[in-house]
């Protein structure tokens, strides 16, 4: 039933000019719109709501995530826009921060300025897509 119909994810913010110029600048998604509620950003047709909040508290999981072709590209990308990927103590990661899950998928972690975290994956794992 909503199989054919786009999806839209949100997200919260209480920095939107910070959060507005992270999105574009340093992530590169369009801004589509923007009001006193908001903004929607586009990121390959799917859309982005980022909803101005007067307090957030930021889940300590993924809450948004890209598949990508190449993680290694992707990421050194979005290091040389100023983003920094998370490193974990109870996972080996390598020098580029990216964890090989038990599959093959790898995957890495950083944060919006909000503390939102957001994933780059390229699935190996032949077990979950045969």
């Amino acid at each position: 039933m909503l199989s054919n119909q786009k999806l839209k994810a949100f997200i919260s913010t209480v920095q939107p000019s910070v959060a507005s110029e992270f999105y574009q600048k340093k992530l590169g998604l369009t801004l589509l719109s923007q009001d006193k509620y908001g903004m929607e950003f586009e990121a390959n047709e799917a859309h982005i709501r980022l909803s101005v909040v007067d307090k957030l508290t930021p889940q300590p999981f993924t809450v948004l995530g890209w598949d990508t072709d190449d993680i290694v590209s992707a990421i050194s990308n979005l290091v040389a826009n100023g983003i920094i990927f998370e490193r974990y103590d109870f996972i080996e990661q390598d020098e580029n921060g990216i964890w090989t899950a038990p599959g093959g998928t790898r995957v890495a972690w950083f944060k919006d300025p909000d503390g939102i975290f957001f994933l780059f994956r390229i699935n190996n794992d032949t077990s979950v897509n045969p």
